[in-house]
């Protein structure tokens, strides 16, 4: 596996989320967003987050950005303040070389760090890669959403799962 470094994030990094979490959008693996972003919408997201929900990324061995994950407020009411969602994206052209993996073990670490009891995801139960990777680091599924949302006029699905920490 290819050493990747892993980095806080900075909002000098927008434009790289943005490219990134665009590709995500397009790609129909991750996400039920379909309106793209702006590099300065990503900036106002970036902002806005606390430091117990940090962005961080990866970058391959010439500096550039290749992913990127947060962590993410589940629920805004107290009894949730010990549950995280988070994110993860990955380059198009680096999914498959361990990316993911690296960012998603970085936010497990930062989720135990910042005092977080549990981890959850909703993802597309046909993004292979992404559920392999879950499965392999411990997520388990709590269930499926059946017709949660709709891309480009067909109904797509959604598991979710979680991970005690």
């Amino acid at each position: 596996m290819t050493a990747y470094r892993m980095r806080l994030a900075t909002a000098a990094d927008a434009e790289a989320l943005c490219r990134i979490y665009n590709q995500g959008i397009e790609d129909r693996v991750a996400t039920l967003e379909t309106e793209l972003r702006a590099p300065e919408e990503r900036r106002q997201w970036f902002a806005g987050r606390s430091p117990r929900h940090p962005v961080i990324v990866a970058e391959n061995a010439a500096g550039e950005i290749v992913g990127w994950g947060s962590l993410n407020v589940f629920n805004a009411r107290e009894a949730y303040r010990f549950v995280a969602d988070f994110s993860v994206y990955v380059e198009r052209a680096w999914r498959g070389k361990g990316v993911g993996r690296v960012v998603l073990e970085r936010l497990i670490e930062l989720a135990r760090e910042h005092g977080f009891h549990k981890m959850v995801l909703s993802a597309f139960p046909t993004n292979t890669g992404g559920m392999a990777l879950y499965e392999k680091l411990g997520f388990r599924t709590v269930g499926i959403y059946r017709e949660q949302g709709q891309l480009d006029g067909q109904w797509a699905d959604t598991i979710i799962m979680e991970k005690l920490l």
